[in-house]
């Protein structure tokens, strides 16, 4: 496992990168309705990553993917693909942003509901927000990697939902995906998988819970859409963070996260 670790001046170059994915998420907020559909919110993303920011949707074109942001709603667990079919009333929504500048990754995404989202689709995007916010608080020097995934575990177990394990948290910097993989479930300690965190590692933590079991279901036509077998709802939140000298400091953050949130 080849982890790199990042310098005061590298960090600075990755906060600014994930202020600007942060702001991505909070303007697209307002569009977000019954009959828009995934494909223009893809559009008004970049547009306003490219003309605004002078940023670059790390996305499009990685790895043949073809649109701007990932969005993924009800049953897709991740990497939908942006289409022509307007969100209806009720709809859970996930969209992922990751914004390069001057050659760094800001990576993150978050829930949204579509018009009027009944109790128990809210409750999962609650919980599984949850599960981000209390692995982020474990992260300080000297905690194990495997810590962030027995706590996500923990909580959504004790709230009856499930973890996705194929998919994972992952280093990030230069590179859109680095060593090390972020598990979101518990795999206790091991070699090859667990590691002490340091002052300045960067990665992201991204838990994906399902309302119902855990298998995971990948569309063979795209090549990207993941879904829940079971076709039950699921969600996920992500935020990169850097390890500081003495615990996290969430380069994502946006302004109504007040508690992971620095002064610029």
């Amino acid at each position: 496992m080849n982890v790199s670790i990042k310098t005061p001046e590298e960090i600075q170059q990755m906060r600014i990168a994930g202020r600007l994915a942060a702001d991505v998420l909070e303007m697209i907020e307002e569009y977000i309705k019954p009959g828009v559909t995934t494909d223009e919110l893809n559009t008004i993303c970049h547009n306003y990553i490219v003309d605004v920011q002078d940023a670059i949707p790390a996305p499009l074109n990685y790895n043949g993917f073809p649109k701007s942001i990932c969005t993924s709603p009800n049953e897709v667990i991740c990497h939908g693909i942006p289409n022509n079919k307007p969100l209806k009333n009720g709809d859970i929504l996930n969209i992922d942003v990751t914004v390069i500048k001057d050659g760094w990754h800001g990576d993150t995404n978050r829930m949204y509901y579509v018009g009027d989202v009944p109790d128990h689709a809210k409750r999962l995007c609650r919980v599984t927000q949850e599960c981000l916010y209390q692995a982020i608080r474990l992260v300080k020097p000297g905690a194990r990697l495997s810590d962030i995934g027995t706590i996500i575990a923990k909580h959504a177990h004790a709230n009856h939902y499930s973890v996705v394990e194929e998919y994972c948290g992952h280093g990030i910097g230069r590179g859109f995906h680095e060593d090390p993989q972020v598990l979101h479930y518990g795999n206790g300690y091991n070699a090859r998988n667990d590691l002490v965190l340091k002052e300045g590692m960067t990665f992201t933590i991204e838990p994906m819970i399902n309302a119902g079991k855990k298998h995971t279901k990948l569309n063979m036509k795209d090549g990207w859409t993941v879904t829940t077998k079971d076709r039950r709802l699921s969600a996920q939140w992500e935020h990169t963070m850097a390890v500081t000298a003495d615990g996290v400091e969430v380069l994502t953050a946006r302004s109504d996260e007040s508690e992971f949130r620095r002064n610029w």
